[in-house]
């Protein structure tokens, strides 16, 4: 699977799209050697589902695929009808993951080597530029090894353990973990979008969010309690 570089441009990343089957949480986290993967890569919709969009990244395969699924597509029909709109397909990689923990994933000839992706128990995982498959199969190692733990904890351990495995062949520069919960803002949304170290950043600022930020994210209002515009 492994394959020569054509795009130098490209938006080289790992990446997770994941469901709790506990919580039904929603979330995708990403890791890449360039900055801003949060911007680039990773989107999701409270209780709809989550799209990684990278390689040479289309943001539109992420933004009308979540419609398609917010429509009641499930992630492999999602995915099946933003690529067939997209002339350079060849150079894409996505990760879907629908509100019934159903997947579906794409890596493009063009990625760069080693590429691939892989499903799991209510999660996908994808990458390229890789140091070879072991990265996406320690992720899924941790993603089912953690059910037990929240989701934003398991994505953050999760994306420890594939660099752990190698990782990015170039290193890493931006990392983000997003996570929903029934409510149409974030449960948590860390972004680190240029940072020598991203992942022990990461570890940082996921103590603080847990201890300061998710009990405020907590009180906040819940969309039950606020009526909508009329």
């Amino acid at each position: 699977m492994a394959r020569e570089p054509v795009h130098q441009n490209a938006s080289v990343t790992f990446s997770i799209v994941a469901r709790c089957a506990r919580t039904h949480q929603i979330g995708v986290g990403a890791v890449t050697a360039v900055q801003a993967v949060g911007k680039l890569a990773c989107h999701a919709i409270a209780q709809v589902g989550a799209i990684a969009s990278q390689a040479q990244t289309n943001p539109y395969l992420a933004y009308d695929g979540l419609r398609l699924l917010e429509q009641g597509a499930s992630a492999e029909d999602a995915l099946r009808r933003v690529l067939a709109t997209d002339a350079e397909a060849h150079a894409r990689q996505v990760g879907v993951i629908d509100n019934q923990g159903r997947t579906a994933g794409w890596t493009g000839t063009e990625a760069i080597a080693w590429a691939g992706h892989k499903p799991g128990r209510n999660c996908h995982v994808q990458g390229n530029r890789l140091a070879g498959p072991q990265v996406l199969e320690r992720t899924l190692e941790s993603m089912h090894s953690t059910e037990h733990l929240d989701l934003a904890e398991r994505l953050m351990l999760a994306l420890l353990a594939g660099d752990a495995a190698g990782g990015d062949l170039k290193g890493e520069r931006s990392v983000n973990v997003l996570v929903f919960s029934t409510e149409e803002y974030a449960l948590c949304d860390i972004r680190i979008d240029d940072h020598e170290a991203p992942l022990d950043e990461l570890q940082r600022l996921f103590a603080v969010y847990q201890s300061k930020i998710l009990p405020i994210v907590n009180t906040l209002p819940k969309r039950g309690d606020i009526p909508r515009p009329g």
